[in-house]
């Protein structure tokens, strides 16, 4: 799913745990495949950020031309104010398109 086009909340929004963890029957593993995907989207949205920001990098070892890039600064906003991917993985999985699997469970359904 692209990040950039999400409806997740920017904030901090109380869940009911109980209508979280039906899928799985855990609480505990509902957050570690929240977790998982929150860290996925994470990545992604590192080697975007630093993809885009590298074209402004300046390879000079004057230390003294230290200069504000306006587009770099506009870029770096643009990315602080995305949702954060706990967020944005929450509300994934809420709407249901995170895909997971346990093996152990499925090795316990096969014996």
């Amino acid at each position: 799913m692209d990040y950039k086009k999400t409806n997740a909340p920017t904030n901090t929004v109380t869940r009911d745990l109980m209508e979280l963890c039906e899928d799985t029957g855990n609480i505990y593993e509902t957050v570690a495949v929240i977790g998982k995907r929150a860290n996925q989207i994470g990545a992604e949205m590192k080697g975007d950020l630093s993809k885009k920001l590298q074209e402004f990098a300046s390879y000079s070892d004057n230390l003294e031309e230290v200069f504000e890039n306006r587009e770099q600064i506009e870029i770096s906003r643009y990315y602080e104010k995305l949702p954060k991917p706990t967020l944005i993985a929450t509300q994934e999985y809420i709407e249901g398109k995170v895909y997971f699997r346990n093996p152990a469970k499925e090795k316990e359904k096969l014996q």
